[in-house]
């Protein structure tokens, strides 16, 4: 309250009058919070917010009147779900299921803000499957972690590469939408012969589920970089609280760079997160390889999207025409972000 309303307060009603006045204003005032409500998944893939949740990076970041609340999902679909149903304001998520939000809303629903992660996805074989080489994989089962998703629309585009299909489309090769955790229960079953997975589940299956890598996806990309990870935000958020996804943006910056310049401590906030989250932590040999297979970047990567897009309108899940996508990104605020700490800005 300002200096004059309370020098006419206390005139008006007097010192006792304004005590009780303001015992009982302050806590309203303090509850004006605005809450930013982000989504993001317990992978390593998604290292900024499982350390960002870990260590209040972005609570402390945000402040006292903002507040931060998660909500962890398995794959990107639902994520994107959550997005168009108004239960989320940002997420972080794979490629094609942003692909597929933006164009499912014809361009409306969401915009591309920052980069993430960078590989750490990759093809797991399970070692008496009898897969050697790639027509082995005529007649076998292949999971990924959701219809749809980034890893289900590079193992199709992959298939196709070596002129195979999956069932659905009139081919002989199974492919499962199935949650991480589960093709684990599955490989050591011998009910599943493969799987595209991200990290960490690509070591698991290999460590725990008598697994191989058999490729791994930065093998297929130029300079081994695609992006597996961006930030996308509604553009109805965006639109209206501009200067809280600069602040993120900007807290996600400081992080990834803190990351990489501190990878031992970055790792072991990770885990405790993982722990957190899926009731297990990764063993240290577990979480070393595995992050040894991708990098933590801010750049999203737009040609590596350009080239997942192509692929997932060959798989059919962006309609009967290449959509535009020229209108996905809005690189503004990550930009302003950078030129403010001196880097180099992302085109």
């Amino acid at each position: 309250m300002k200096s004059d309303a309370r020098v006419w307060l206390a005139r008006r009603f007097g010192a006792a009058s304004l005590a009780v006045f303001m015992i009982f204003a302050t806590p309203l005032l303090s509850f004006s919070q605005t809450v930013i409500r982000v989504g993001a998944f317990p992978n390593i893939t998604h290292a900024q917010p499982m350390i960002g949740k870990a260590n209040a990076w972005f609570d402390k970041a945000m402040g006292p009147n903002v507040k931060v609340q998660w909500t962890s999902f398995n794959a990107g679909p639902s994520a994107i779900e959550a997005l168009f149903a108004g239960a989320i304001d940002m997420t972080y998520v794979g490629p094609n299921p942003a692909i597929s939000g933006y164009v499912r809303s014809q361009g409306e629903a969401l915009r591309v803000i920052a980069g993430a992660a960078s590989g750490g996805a990759s093809l797991i074989v399970r070692n008496d499957s009898g897969i050697q080489k790639p027509e082995d994989f005529h007649g076998k089962r292949v999971a990924t972690p959701q219809l749809g998703n980034t890893q289900d629309v590079a193992l199709r585009a992959w298939l196709k590469a070596h002129g195979m299909k999956s069932t659905d489309k009139g081919g002989d090769v199974q492919v499962i939408p199935l949650a991480n955790p589960d093709q684990l229960s599955l490989f050591l079953k011998k009910e599943l012969d493969a799987a595209w997975a991200p990290e960490p589940w690509a070591t698991r299956l290999i460590r725990e589920g008598n697994g191989r890598l058999f490729l791994d996806e930065r093998d297929l990309w130029p300079q081994g970089k695609f992006v597996t990870t961006h930030l996308i935000v509604s553009t109805k958020f965006l639109r209206e609280h501009p200067d809280l996804v600069k602040s993120w943006i900007q807290a996600d910056v400081e992080l990834t760079d803190w990351i990489n310049a501190h990878l031992p401590d970055a790792k072991r906030l990770l885990n405790q997160q993982i722990q957190k989250e899926t009731g297990k932590a990764l063993p240290a040999a577990v979480l070393d390889e595995a992050f040894g297979r991708l990098q933590v970047i801010y750049d999203p990567l737009r040609n590596s999207l350009l080239t997942s897009a192509r692929s997932a309108y060959d798989a059919g899940f962006l309609g009967h025409q290449m959509p535009d996508l020229s209108g996905m990104y809005d690189l503004t605020l990550l930009n302003q972000v950078l030129a403010e700490e001196g880097k180099k800005a992302i085109q």
